[in-house]
């Protein structure tokens, strides 16, 4: 079994090495330096440096490979995706970008492909969660609150990031989409800001995001859903004086006859302002609660860097979960042809729990509790 992954970044990388232990992998990434670490773990990963933009390209340097993974940049993650349905390869996709995924189904299943997207933390586990207790339960109201922060945050940010800034930064920008009384409301990204308490942790501050992105449309008939980003406190304001001063506009300012707009000068500043160093701990922090039928669900992660490993929380909680899925296809558990985003893989609750025991032997430890409702 032959496995392409498309992007060789903190993710892309730890979804190659852990791939590599039961199949041959070849990395396709643009930047050498990248494919040189990969290669520096792993010598049996083969590494191609490739624009991935490249999308005509796809269907010659694809077709030896029986699937592929996408962990591309979201600004180039749909097309990506398109390209490699094109193909006609089975595909497990993480790339976070903004249009409906669900529009490449009919190609997907014209072309015979199975595709699981947006297969990592959150949207992810969250999905896969949601998607398995719909089918035991009425649910009425679905909450996540996921955050990837550094174990010793300094000012003035509080913050690094364990992904791409660029990704992170349309976070904060672009509108939230959540459900309110069975009805989608857009509310501004940042927004309904609250502080809440997480063990071993402290306090972190919640606010809006687009995070519920498939949820809208596959589980539209949940009443009430919303997913918020969480960091320390003390960075959204900074974030929002940024916003309020100009920093993220994308109409291009001249400055000594450049055109460069302040959105691209701001994330080529804090993509090393944000820059986890080499071995930086950092965790990642996820609580996802589902209560309908008189009762409440709730998962809690705490994940934290990997000494030993020397990878990312970020990695290994995304990474293993697209790692999972991908095994899923791979040993026939999930083999419908379309789109599926991991709420409609989870229908089957074979595919459920073999994700959880996946992330559970490779030390990404869900906890989940259940209460009942007082009845009087």
């Amino acid at each position: 079994m032959t496995i392409a992954v498309l992007g060789a970044g903190m993710v892309g990388r730890a979804i190659a090495l852990d791939l590599a232990k039961d199949y041959s992998v070849t990395s396709f990434d643009l930047n050498a330096v990248n494919l040189d670490e990969l290669k520096s773990r792993n010598k049996s990963i083969q590494t191609v440096a490739a624009d991935l933009s490249q999308f005509a390209e796809y269907e010659n340097w694809f077709s030896p490979f029986d699937i592929i993974v996408t962990a591309v940049p979201g600004f180039i993650g749909y097309k990506t995706l398109e390209a490699v349905i094109n193909a006609g390869k089975n595909v497990v996709d993480i790339s976070f970008f903004p249009e409906d995924v669900l529009q490449l189904d009919k190609l997907a299943k014209e072309k015979g492909v199975t595709a699981i997207t947006d297969c990592g933390v959150a949207p992810g586990v969250s999905n896969f969660i949601i998607g398995r207790y719909n089918e035991e339960m009425k649910i009425d109201s679905f909450e996540c609150y996921v955050g990837g922060l550094p174990q010793n945050p300094k000012p003035p940010f509080y913050y690094k990031a364990p992904f791409s800034p660029v990704d992170v930064i349309q976070e904060y920008i672009r509108p939230s989409r959540l459900m309110e009384n069975g009805t989608i409301v857009t509310k501004p990204a940042l927004s309904e800001r609250e502080l809440m308490r997480f063990d071993e942790v402290g306090e972190l501050e919640a606010f809006n995001t687009d995070g519920l992105r498939s949820l809208i449309y596959t589980m539209g008939h949940i009443p009430d859903m919303k997913e918020k980003t969480l960091r320390y406190p003390g960075h959204v304001d900074l974030i929002i004086a940024l916003q309020e001063a100009g920093f993220f506009d994308t109409t291009a300012l001249r400055i000594k006859e450049v055109d460069i707009s302040p959105l691209d000068f701001t994330s080529k500043l804090l993509v090393n302002e944000w820059k986890l160093e080499p071995e930086e701990e950092e965790f990642t922090v996820m609580k996802v609660i589902v209560k309908g039928e008189g009762k409440t669900v709730e998962y809690n992660l705490l994940d934290r860097y990997d000494k030993e490993t020397k990878t990312s929380s970020m990695a290994r909680t995304t990474g293993y979960t697209c790692t999972a899925a991908v095994n899923l296809i791979t040993k026939g558990l999930f083999n419908e042809k379309g789109v599926f985003p991991p709420e409609l893989v989870a229908k089957d609750k074979k595919c459920f729990d073999f994700v959880m025991d996946y992330l559970e032997q490779r030390k990404v430890n869900w906890k989940m509790s259940q209460q009942e409702a007082n009845n009087h």
